[in-house]
């Protein structure tokens, strides 16, 4: 076993994240850790790795074992280059580099320093350190950012810089692996690679991911809901399917007792009558306690959280109709879209891709050809640095009559003049990052010319699942879960007729990421995205582009 994690209460301001919180880790296994956004997984992590000790309870490690995890700032390692980063992150590198490049020099006839050149030149071969500049290149290159190596942290993207912290991981040699979504900023090849090392590495991994495709590799799945961890054995389709059934339990246990405070509520009023129409003392001393007692287990019953419940739709669509109608009565809330049901479409060709090879000092790609009309899906595919953004930046700079951001080497792009755009983006414009989110939301209305007010903020808010208490929070402070939702409040906004999306299921939980499918699924103007979520494109389908020199 290598762990044992024990966290009998964690607070954050007056919210309870956790209670009575057990699990532990066993040599080797790979777990997926999933959860709705800000029930507190990220915190749980800190809470591991060492970083968050404010909270009552313990966690037991096995003794030596050495655990390793992705940081999310990296505030104080702007002027390391990315290979310095790692190698200093590696567990014991620094100190045995240190030992092997400065002793030689001072150890003279000192025993003692001697023996510990030699130790630490024997535990440097035995960790394969020698190799181990190689091996970086050769895992960032995977991540096509073998040319990054010796570049700057502060020069690097924040989607880089997720690839640097999992490379990092990936090269630990750690026993315990904490990795907090990793594969949002990778193609389908890097997130290949990373599969591969996940499921063949001997490290225990926990990852907290909602990519479905890393789901459907792990051993186990737990997840924290309620302030509670579930643990689920098997892979994404097991949980799916235990899922469905303990949930269907819940929601039956839910309704009876939902039923005994009806009933235990009419008990109160009908001994209260009793009571005061008795003229017997014994009968009135009975009625008196049958009406507390009452009151006693109706307070007791009223205490009880309602639990939360999701079943996905397609186990929901094996379970019946009476277990269909409690889940429509009981399930937990979910995003809801505005606009995303565009006018009935009637085929009206809204671009046209002839012929076209764009990108700066040369071609990215060459001879892209496409047409997207109203109703239809399209699915821009290639590696990252194929040249997706670029594509769409133009496309999306001639929809608005804007100088494009890179050179046409051949081809042309027309675009319908009725067209209407709404842009899903992987990042949140920096421009909003010192607004609260209120202050975001209504600028984001304003700079389109759309009518805007409070009534319909809060509405907004609650449809996409932000709490009145976050209208204060200055959008630099939102989650990666926050910031995506207000994303889709962007990009639905003026209700348009083409959808733009850049990975969309970033940062968004599963039940949201069923949502949205759902929901676009429904949409009838047109949709061109980019995502290397399988299950994300088995649901949309559609045309595929493939971009490639």
């Amino acid at each position: 076993m290598n762990a044992t994690i024990e966290i009998e209460e964690k607070t954050f301001g007056n919210k309870h994240l956790f209670r009575d919180v057990k699990f532990s880790l066993q040599d080797g296994e790979k777990v997926g850790f999933i959860g709705r956004n800000g029930e507190g997984k990220t915190t749980l992590f800190r809470i591991l790795n060492g970083d968050d000790t404010d909270f009552q309870g313990a966690i037991t490690l096995s003794r030596g074992t050495v655990m390793i995890a992705t940081r999310q700032e990296h505030h104080g390692f702007e002027s390391m280059t990315a290979m310095e980063y790692i190698l200093q992150d590696l567990p014991e590198y620094s100190r045995l580099k240190h030992i092997m490049d400065t002793y030689p020099a001072e150890m003279g006839d000192n025993i003692r320093k001697i023996y510990e050149y030699s130790e630490a030149l024997e535990r440097f071969d035995h960790l394969g350190y020698y190799n181990i500049e190689a091996e970086v290149v050769q895992v960032l290159e995977s991540f096509q950012l073998g040319d990054k190596a010796d570049a700057l942290l502060s020069e690097l993207s924040g989607g880089q810089k997720r690839l640097i912290e999992v490379a990092k991981v990936m090269l630990s040699r750690a026993h315990i692996a904490l990795i907090d979504e990793p594969t949002n900023h990778m193609d389908y090849v890097a997130k290949d690679t990373f599969l591969q090392w996940m499921q063949s590495a001997k490290e225990t991994v926990l990852v907290i991911t909602h990519d479905r495709d890393v789901l459907q590799k792990v051993d186990r799945i737990i997840e924290l809901k309620d302030q509670k961890i579930i643990s689920f054995k098997g892979n994404y389709d097991a949980y799916l399917a235990k899922n469905a059934s303990s949930t269907s339990n819940q929601m039956n246990e839910f309704e009876l007792t939902q039923r005994r405070i009806t009933n235990l509520k009419a008990k109160v009023i009908e001994y209260q009558r009793f009571k005061e129409k008795a003229r017997d003392p014994g009968t009135i001393q009975k009625f008196k306690r049958l009406e507390q007692q009452a009151r006693e287990e109706l307070a007791a019953l009223q205490q009880i959280d309602k639990p939360t419940f999701w079943i996905d739709r397609e186990s929901m669509s094996g379970l019946g109709l009476k277990t269909g109608e409690q889940y429509e009565k009981f399930k937990a809330k979910n995003i809801r879209l505005h606009g995303a049901k565009a006018s009935e479409g009637h085929g009206r060709l809204l671009m046209d891709v002839s012929k076209v090879s764009l990108g700066y000092d040369n071609p990215l790609f060459h001879d892209i050809t496409f047409q997207v009309r109203e109703g239809e899906t399209v699915e821009i595919r290639g590696r990252n640095g194929a040249g997706k953004t670029t594509l769409i930046k133009a496309l999306l700079a001639t929809a608005q009559h804007k100088t494009l951001p890179c050179k046409v080497f051949a081809g042309d792009i027309e675009v319908s003049q009725k067209i209407s755009v709404g842009v899903y983006q992987q990042e949140v414009s920096p421009e909003l990052f010192g607004k609260t989110l209120y202050d975001a939301i209504e600028a984001l209305y304003l700079s389109r010319d759309l009518p805007i007010g409070e009534t319909k903020i809060r509405q907004l808010m609650s449809d996409y699942l932000f709490m009145p208490s976050d209208s204060a929070l200055p959008v630099g402070q939102l989650s990666g879960g926050q910031k995506a939702r207000l994303q889709l409040i962007a990009m639905l906004a003026n209700n348009p007729s083409l959808l733009v999306l850049d990975e969309p299921t970033n940062h968004l939980d599963l039940p949201s990421i069923e949502e949205m499918e759902q929901a676009l699924k429904k949409y009838r103007g047109a949709i061109l995205y980019v995502s290397h979520d399988s299950y994300f494109r088995r649901a949309l389908g559609g045309t595929i582009v493939q971009l490639s020199l």
